[in-house]
């Protein structure tokens, strides 16, 4: 029936998880990266700076193919309530908990690449019922996070024009179908800029957005602070070290897919670099984001063969995009190893009702999985200024 919600519950076939250990026991394994680790240039020696070293790589996957438990994972991701839905054409798969307290407000969260709504398995208890974990019933949530269009377990779209409005769009509907009149949309990488084109769709049933990576360029006629100097001189890095798989993804990732799709060690690679890269963490990811958590994420890429589809959002914008402006309630989180960060000065400028301003103290470019308190702690603030 079209707008039917129907409940959904990850199972996957035996077979398919036999044909991936199969898979990464026989990868062809590229040679060793070339990196000088004698040379004087910390940088030059870092053995990340060609791309994931051979070593690491071939250990995670070993790990993949013989220690990493799925079914205990899906049964981990499955103890919250999923679903599916159509909008436009396409099934939407989302994750939806209602909280127990009737003050919660709905809460939406769109996730980025190379991210997914596994980033947000640790937020939604502390959100949904804050009386469990130590917190205040005033501050409880209904959390929904869907799943971007040709990730997870989101269909593939067959056509292209699924760019940010459309997504934003299908959002609105989504939260409609769901019966929530009034909501607060939160979202960090391209959950941003959905979140921020969603800001100017649906302003009429948005009490708010919140953006942990909101794009707000400086002004270029402005001295920039040393703080904002700093800022632009990451972002140069990034632009000059760091964004070639947005060049690929922007312009072919119908080619690059090819490989994504065939390999699971390259689809690994392919996340896990800018998981390295994107962090923040001190050349150990380890006690911020362990193997199996990273696996997760692989996981939903490689399960669904997503690794054309999730490009395609880059193509899609690539072919043309400008972000509106926003009239509602706008609240901005900026985590310190964020590689794409603003100030307050140019976030003002570009957001006239930015209402909330914060910089915690520790997080990267995934602030709900890394850092899970702290992302809890700033949906929570958000939503009492929205309160005053």
């Amino acid at each position: 029936m079209s707008g039917a919600v129907v409940p959904f519950r990850i199972q996957i076939a035996d077979a398919d998880l036999d044909d991936l250990r199969d898979r990464l026991r026989r990868t062809r394994w590229v040679d060793a990266e070339t990196v000088d680790r004698s040379a004087a240039d910390p940088v030059a020696a870092d053995p990340w700076y060609q791309g994931v070293p051979l070593a690491y790589m071939q250990e995670l996957c070993a790990y993949w193919a013989d220690g990493y438990d799925w079914r205990a994972r899906e049964t981990g991701l499955n103890r919250y309530p999923q679903f599916r839905t159509t909008i436009d054409g396409l099934g939407i798969h989302f994750f939806h908990e209602r909280s127990p307290h009737p003050e919660a407000v709905p809460l939406l969260l769109t996730h980025g690449w190379p991210g997914s709504v596994v980033e947000f398995q640790t937020v939604i208890g502390p959100l949904t019922d804050p009386t469990g974990y130590g917190g205040d019933s005033a501050d409880a949530f209904h959390v929904v996070c869907p799943s971007l269009p040709g990730y997870g377990f989101s269909e593939r779209p067959t056509e292209s024009g699924w760019n940010l409005e459309h997504i934003a769009r299908a959002w609105a509907a989504l939260m409609g179908r769901l019966g929530y009149e009034e909501y607060i949309a939160q979202g960090g990488d391209w959950g941003a800029m959905v979140t921020h084109t969603l800001g100017a769709v649906d302003s009429d049933h948005l009490l708010g957005v919140h953006l942990n990576m909101p794009l707000a360029p400086p002004d270029p006629s402005e001295v920039p602070t040393p703080e904002e100097r700093a800022v632009l001189d990451r972002r140069a890095e990034y632009d000059v070290h760091d964004s070639g798989y947005a060049k690929l993804q922007g312009t072919r990732p119908q080619t690059l897919g090819y490989g994504l799709v065939d390999s699971p060690a390259m689809q690994a690679a392919w996340i896990v670099e800018k998981i390295w890269n994107w962090a923040d963490h001190d050349h150990d990811l380890t006690p911020v984001l362990d193997r199996d958590q990273i696996l997760d994420n692989v996981m939903l890429y490689w399960l669904g063969a997503n690794g054309a589809s999730a490009g395609r959002i880059y193509w899609e914008t690539a072919q043309g995009f400008s972000l509106p402006d926003v009239t509602v309630p706008v609240g901005c989180s900026i985590f310190p190893a964020e590689h794409i960060r603003t100030s307050r000065r140019w976030a003002e400028k570009r957001f006239p009702t930015l209402a909330y301003w914060n910089e915690p103290p520790r997080g990267g470019h995934f602030a709900a999985w890394e850092q899970p308190e702290l992302f809890v702690d700033e949906m929570r603030a958000f939503r009492r200024v929205l309160a005053q």
